[in-house]
């Protein structure tokens, strides 16, 4: 056990990359999920999340934004948050509010390379990284995404007694 006064620090994994491939060409207004991330075997603490978004040739709002949502199992069968399906595929929110806001990607010029992140996966499920979770990218930009370039990984964190 260790002594009081004993320092704990973050102890980072390398970035793994989140399987979402379906961001590309989203158009505006749609939904694409990640393929579900499997904590149970790391036992990480926390996740961060980063997020790269490609934009459109055209059509991208002054307004436009991402929003990066994270989802869990919530009985182990599993069924996922707002009926997200767990895969790697285009989603229909039927209620997004049931969905954990990570955060939001400002996008609002054409064919521009936007970086958001590093998102806590844990403080969205209030302080627990849940032992399956994964995202859900909401496009807001005004304009269907860029066919490459988008994607999405994260870097695991758990304590560490230097």
């Amino acid at each position: 056990m260790p002594s009081l006064g004993t320092t704990f620090e973050p102890l980072y994994s390398s970035a793994t990359a989140i399987t979402v491939t379906s961001v590309a060409s989203l158009t505006s207004g749609s939904a694409a999920g990640s393929a579900v991330v499997d904590n149970s075997t790391n036992l990480y603490e926390d996740a961060l999340v980063g997020v790269t978004i490609v934009t459109g040739a055209s059509g991208t709002s002054s307004a436009g934004v991402v929003t990066v949502y994270a989802y869990s199992d919530v009985d182990g069968t599993p069924h996922y948050t707002d009926s997200v399906s767990g895969a790697d595929a285009t989603q229909t929110l039927t209620s997004p509010t049931n969905l954990r806001v990570l955060g939001v990607i400002n996008c609002v010029a054409n064919a521009t390379t936007y970086y958001g992140g590093r998102f806590s996966v844990a403080r969205a499920f209030g302080g627990w990284l849940p032992k399956k979770w994964g995202i859900v990218l909401q496009n807001g930009a005004g304009a269907t995404l860029g066919s490459s370039g988008s994607s999405a990984n994260f870097i695991g964190v758990n304590g560490q007694i230097p």
